[in-house]
Parts: C-alpha cells; structure tokens; sequence
C-alpha cells in the first residue's frame, strides 16, 4: 500500500493546494486554509488530453474549496500530466489525430481508449481514497464525492461502480459503450450533464447513458450548445448538488 507524499504547497484566495505523490500518480489536494475540522472530499477526474491542473480543474477545485467547504483532489490519468505514455497511449493518440485530421468520427476511437486507461486509473483512484483517507483533516469516515466529466466520466463510472465509499457523482460528456453495464450498477445520487448540440456525442448516446444509472435521484442537466460550450453555471449546480449530498460536515480534527 502506497502513502501520500506532499511535494509542494501554496496558499491563495482561502485556498491551499499541496502537490503530493501515490507511488508513482502524480495529484493535487485543495483544502480550505483557515479551518482545520474536517469536511467531506470531492475526487475530480480531468478530461482528455488534459491533467490534474488544468485550468477547469484549478477553477472548479475552487469553488468546491471556497463555496462548499471541501476538501479537493485530483489525480494525473495514466499518460497524462506528468506521467509517461506507454507505447500504447502514443499509437492510440496517434490514430485519434488521424481520424480528426481526416474528418472521421473519433468516437469509437476514444471510447476504446478511455476504457484501456479506466482499467489501469480505477486502482489508482482506489488506492488514493486509501492515502487520502489516511490524512487526520479528512479520516475514513467522512463523505466522500466523485466529479468528472469527458474522461472523468470514462474513469468514474467503473470506479464509483465499485467503491461503496463513494456517496454522490457528477458524470456526463460521454457516450454509453463500454460503461452502461458498470453504470447499472451505480445507485449513489448523481447529477448528468449533456450537451443539446454535442457534435461528438449524439443526443441519444448520451440520454442512453443517463437512463443507465440505476439511481432513484439523479438529474439531467441539458444545455444548448456543442461539446466544449458547457456553461460554466453547471459547475455552481455541481457545488451545490454536493452540498446538498455531502455536507457541508463539520467535526473536529
């Protein structure tokens, strides 16, 4: 069992972030600077192509921090950030940047993709919890929530399907194949977001995926717009969904 490392810290806006290793998985925690009781823990996955400081990330890590009270973690998917690429990953990207340059669907292409790095990122994720639930400001009692769209949605799907530690999730931005069986198996709370005019994802994938879900609540979040015009109101909704879900809990350290 692997511990957590923290490789860097820095303070702004009422919000820390520490920079910190599991193994050899590279992430970031955000926590709230002047309270140290414990709060619940949202677990963020990034999308594609993208990493665990990504401006999206950074911006929603801080509004869950300042406007929730939770603490925050993301964690670098296999090949991404500053992880190295198997020569897998290169072929796989390689024939994604054929497809677009050429104007094929890219779809089938990623969803395949996305399933090979969700079977080697679900113990990564697994095993952070572990570390993560190891620090005395979070405990192993606490709620915990899982927010990832795009990729995180590839990832989270079968890792919230079999992590009973996880209470609430935010998915959406992805087609059904490949996570329709592990979504049927999720009856946590959930809230689903899809793009009305999402040029990759048919309307009906992405309803598809949303009827899924075996949960009792959960809430479709339809917006206008294509695939990377998701308003940036959602990520309030998400705050607040939480909320709601999670906390916020306040207990001492």
């Amino acid at each position: 069992m692997h511990s957590l490392h923290f490789a860097a810290e820095t303070s702004s806006n009422g919000v820390v972030e520490r920079d910190f290793t599991v193994g050899d998985v590279t992430g970031a925690l955000w926590s709230p600077a002047s309270d140290p009781a414990r709060a619940p823990l949202v677990l963020m996955g990034h999308g594609g192509g993208m990493h665990r400081k990504a401006p999206g990330m950074v911006g929603r890590a801080h509004r869950l921090v300042a406007d929730g009270g939770f603490h925050v973690a993301t964690i670098d998917a296999p090949g991404h950030g500053g992880r190295p690429r198997t020569a897998h990953d290169e072929q796989e990207i390689a024939v994604m940047q054929r497809a677009m340059k050429a104007g094929e669907p890219v779809g089938p292409i990623v969803v395949r993709y996305n399933a090979h790095l969700a079977e080697r990122a679900v113990p990564e994720w697994q095993a952070t919890l572990d570390a993560l639930q190891e620090l005395p400001e979070i405990g192993t009692d606490g709620p915990v929530g899982y927010f990832g769209l795009n990729m995180g949605t590839a990832i989270g799907v079968p890792f919230v399907a079999i992590e009973p530690r996880i209470t609430a999730a935010v998915f959406g931005l992805h087609w059904p194949d490949r996570l329709a069986g592990a979504a049927q198996q999720i009856t946590i709370p959930i809230e689903f977001m899809l793009q009305w005019d999402d040029e990759h994802i048919p309307r009906e994938s992405g309803l598809a995926l949303f009827d899924a879900f075996a949960s009792k609540e959960k809430t479709l979040h339809a917006n206008a717009g294509r695939h990377k015009e998701l308003p940036r109101f959602e990520a309030d909704s998400a705050v607040r969904f939480f909320v709601r879900q999670l906390g916020p809990v306040r207990a001492p350290a």
